[in-house]
């Protein structure tokens, strides 16, 4: 009503004529009619498409939201994540990069890299050599008082390093998380939640790796280096048949440099070999490769070795023509103590026998060399002669006991033997117990096991790089040997390094230095008169390894060597 009363008063300034007076009432009409479409319009007008789309799932939401924050930290990590920090007279950069195994990689180009198993998480810790300061070197050498305290101020650099690091880490994850959710996402209250779940999540992986971390790991580092100059002396793989002396002088060249270097990282806190200790250099299956002389008299020349001990199949078929390819053993600069595989003839172990600085083990024989008392049997089988039929492990067991009978009258005696050899790891498990180590070669891989009555057996892999099978597989086999140190009072093994080269045409080294579990910091040493105590413990051929493998060892008698 008031809205009609307020209709029909006269609009100020408009002159009230009779027929204004009779329209009012349509004029209110038609001044509904545009209200009255519009409200029946809207009626019928179907809701937008937008409004019938459920909006998503809350679970569906948080993971969006985690996988932004994952992949804006991670390319923070990488753009901005590195902070450079002196460490001594050096210049470094530090960088925490995304890693499923962690751990430490030091930098040091072009030499190589010093892999730590510091730590287990998603993040692993690069540290970068870049340059040695002039400045602060030449300030070293006018100063030698300096030296002195150089560890303690390496130490304070590391740690400051380190707390740079963290705080630059924060920075970039946070700032690479918020700058992804707000170009996906376009809000910046989530924007600001990706940024701080990425500070959640760094924070966790820094638990992880306090949680997980491991000061033993600058015991056992792994270096691995290259030498630039091998390809372009020797060229690609067709070269290498023309130039073969060329190769293996530069291959024994690479081995001689990476234990230099190796020999170099040895100033960290780990197993530091008495000069006193005994050192062993095992090595097996060359299979007729001539490169592998070269080697051998490096790694001799190298570790100051006092004993090699070859586990057999140094040939590869046996035969006469063959036995000349023996003649280096006796100047490899030192004694050279030998037992019969499967590919050796009795014509090779006849050769052998009466060498100079060569002794040939064989039925349990013993010999004392360098203070080591070593007893070892031949392979009972020698499978290239296809007339005869291979009698399989039963006589690798049958030739295990005879060695073992022989170990147990040393004993008996009182002149209980240090080293057992045989070839096949089945005949060399029958000294567990009798010896506290037994070596052995025939699988071309390495295989460490602590057999149940305690004696550790190694096998090594291929000295020869499987000799002339290694041109058939499409991958070289690399060319592996041990290095052993031996207590000089009671001949137990300290800790072994572990030499693997780069296949044929390859130039890559790498050693890793593994120590005895008894030797350990913190282990109780294991009696001198038995055999180190059984225990799990890994394998050392996926990384370094303070110990070896717990499942048995078992070889058969025509594969692979």
């Amino acid at each position: 009503m008031a809205r009609a009363a307020r209709s029909r008063t006269p609009h100020p300034g408009i002159p009230q004529t009779p027929l204004l007076r009779l329209l009012p009432p349509w004029l209110d009409g038609v001044r509904t009619l545009p209200r009255t479409v519009r409200r029946d319009y809207r009626s019928r007008r179907t809701p937008p498409t937008a409004a019938l789309i459920e909006p998503p799932h809350p679970r569906v939401r948080s993971l969006g939201l985690i996988a932004v924050t994952v992949l804006g930290a991670w390319l923070g990590l990488l753009l901005i994540g590195s902070s450079h920090a002196p460490v001594g007279p050096m210049d470094t950069t530090m960088a925490l990069r995304p890693s499923l195994t962690g751990g430490t990689r030091i930098d040091v180009a072009p030499l190589g890299d010093l892999e730590l198993s510091s730590h287990y998480g998603p993040v692993r810790l690069d540290v970068d050599v870049d340059r040695l300061d002039p400045v602060r070197s030449q300030a070293l050498l006018d100063h030698p008082e300096r030296f002195s305290g150089l560890q303690a101020e390496v130490t304070r650099d590391v740690t400051r390093g380190a707390v740079g690091l963290a705080l630059h880490s924060c920075a970039a994850v946070a700032s690479g998380a918020t700058a992804l959710g707000l170009a996906v996402y376009r809000r910046p209250r989530r924007a600001l939640a990706a940024g701080g779940l990425a500070l959640a999540l760094l924070a966790a992986c820094a638990g992880t790796a306090y949680a997980t971390w491991n000061p033993r790991s600058v015991l056992e580092p792994k270096f691995s280096g290259l030498l630039s100059s091998a390809p372009s002396v020797v060229g690609n793989a067709r070269n290498i048949v023309s130039e073969f002396n060329v190769y293996q002088k530069e291959l024994a060249r690479l081995v001689t440099n990476v234990t230099k270097l190796y020999d170099a990282t040895s100033t960290l806190p780990t197993y530091q070999p008495d000069p006193t200790t005994i050192r062993v250099l095992h090595v097996s299956d060359i299979h007729l490769n001539p490169g592998s002389w070269q080697i051998i008299a490096s790694l001799v020349k190298q570790y100051r070795i006092n004993v090699i001990i070859d586990t057999g199949d140094t040939m590869d078929h046996g035969s006469v023509a063959e036995n000349h390819f023996l003649d280096p053993v006796s100047a490899l600069g030192a004694p050279y103590v030998w037992v019969r595989g499967n590919h050796d003839s009795r014509g090779t172990q006849k050769y052998l026998t009466g060498r100079k600085h060569v002794t040939v083990l064989d039925n349990g024989k013993v010999t004392r060399i360098a203070g080591v008392r070593i007893a070892g049997v031949g392979d009972p089988q020698f499978t290239p002669d296809r007339s005869v039929v291979a009698a399989g492990e039963p006589a690798e067991r049958t030739a295990g006991g005879r060695l073992a009978d022989a170990l147990r009258t040393q004993r008996l005696a009182g002149t209980p033997v240090d080293i057992a050899l045989a070839h096949n790891p089945t005949a060399a498990t029958e000294a567990d117990g009798l010896a506290p180590l037994a070596l052995a070669g025939h699988l071309h891989h390495r295989e460490i096991t602590t057999l149940p009555q305690g004696t550790r057996l190694m096998v090594e892999g291929s000295t020869g790089g499987g000799g002339l099978r290694a041109v058939q597989n499409k991958k070289p086999a690399p060319v592996q040997a041990s290095v052993l140190y031996l207590d000089r009072t009671t001949k137990r093994l300290q800790a072994w390094d572990e030499i693997t080269l780069g296949g044929l045409g390859l130039s890559r080294a790498e050693v890793s230095r593994h120590l005895a579990r008894e030797n350990q910091p913190g282990a109780t040493p294991s009696p001198s008169g038995s055999p180190h105590p059984p225990g799990p413990s890994r394998g050392p051929s996926s990384g370094p390894s303070s110990g070896p493998r717990s499942h048995p060892v078992r070889g058969s008698s025509d594969s692979p060597g």
